[in-house]
């Protein structure tokens, strides 16, 4: 995603939204990844979108969810999807839900078309 942001940043602005952590402890499908549990408060879950974010050496900005997770219930984005939105809302491409629909290629391709 970084290549991606970097190639097309000056053309579409790229950001990534935090929602609920996927894998936590506390989750259905735990991961071990440092204990992480699921975020109960708003700032729990900004701690762990930074936190994330500098793990995953992520240059993207990014913005975090509400705990009613009013996006990811809007964009159906769990546990991860990509979108590509015109500006006045409109829905220009949609990946299905990850890990196995994530695809950035895909994305690209609907960024080129656009240009």
């Amino acid at each position: 995603m970084n290549e991606l942001y970097a190639a097309h940043g000056d053309a579409v602005e790229f950001v990534v939204i935090y929602i609920r952590e996927a894998h936590a402890m506390d989750s259905r499908l735990p991961m071990m990844f440092g204990n992480i549990e699921d975020p109960v408060t708003y700032e729990e879950r900004r701690v762990m979108a930074n936190f994330s974010s500098k793990e995953l050496g992520m240059e993207i900005p990014a913005v975090v969810d509400e705990l009613d997770d009013a996006v990811s219930m809007a964009y159906q984005g769990w546990p991860e999807r990509l979108y590509l939105i015109a500006p006045d809302g409109e829905v220009l491409y949609r990946c299905g839900p990850g890990p196995f629909g994530f695809d950035p290629d895909g994305l690209e391709q609907a960024i080129l078309d656009l240009r």
